[in-house]
């Protein structure tokens, strides 16, 4: 099972809805999210892969792909999207990973009592294909889509600079939509960092928990005003 700051596995001939595939090869230069459902044709599962594909643009905004997988036959899957596209008026852009239970257990996605079900869950890969976040639910929870974006665009905004994101960042509590500066590792560097106190860059409670607007360079978040 590979963990956070991993490699995302190579997989060559992936059958997916919308072709063969081969993985991280496909999203080259993007980052992208990969997340299991259980089966097509249950309800949850309906739920989250209508939210997944409202949010598309959102996720393309930020540079992001989607993909789906679960140990289903390809016709299932787009049986299923068609019924979806048909009863409900949605139509699915983003690939659907049609598993014989061979990526999901390289994955680690089977759940021991739950049969070939694949587990709720969502790999955040970056442009390297690298694994930067994991994340696991249980089959009766149905995923929170914003969070996931939240995920993506944080993650994203650590990258560029270099930064981390406080509790339910952009709305924490105790420093809003800042984000942290890593605690200085050196006395030069606590040195630096008075100076950027004294000339407005940083705001610190103490040497080791300062932060600073991100808004100052990006204004406003590159998807919550869509």
């Amino acid at each position: 099972m590979p963990l956070i700051g991993d490699k995302f596995p190579k997989l060559k001939n992936v059958k997916t809805t919308q072709g063969i595939m081969s993985l991280p090869k496909a999203f080259k230069g993007k980052w992208f999210v990969l997340f299991s459902h259980p089966a097509d044709f249950t309800p949850v599962c309906t739920t989250e892969f209508i939210e997944f594909q409202r949010n598309y643009i959102k996720f393309k905004v930020l540079n992001t792909e989607l993909i789906g997988l679960s140990v289903d036959q390809v016709f299932s899957h787009l049986k299923w999207i068609e019924w979806i596209k048909e009863n409900l008026n949605i139509r699915i852009e983003f690939p659907i990973i049609a598993d014989t239970g061979e990526i999901a257990d390289c994955l680690g996605l089977i759940h021991p009592s739950k049969g070939m079900n694949t587990v709720r869950a969502v790999f955040i890969v970056d442009p390297e294909g690298t694994i930067r976040a994991i994340m696991y639910y249980p089959q009766e929870l149905g995923r929170n889509i914003d969070e996931i974006l939240r995920a993506v665009e944080g993650l994203r905004i650590s990258e560029d600079e270099g930064v981390a994101m406080p509790a339910n960042w952009p709305q924490n509590r105790l420093l809003g939509s800042n984000v942290i500066i890593p605690p200085a590792q050196s006395k030069e560097e606590m040195l630096e960092r008075v100076q950027k106190v004294g000339e407005g860059e940083y705001l610190c409670m103490d040497w080791w928990l300062c932060h600073k607007p991100w808004y100052k360079k990006y204004k406003t978040s590159r998807w919550r005003e869509i």
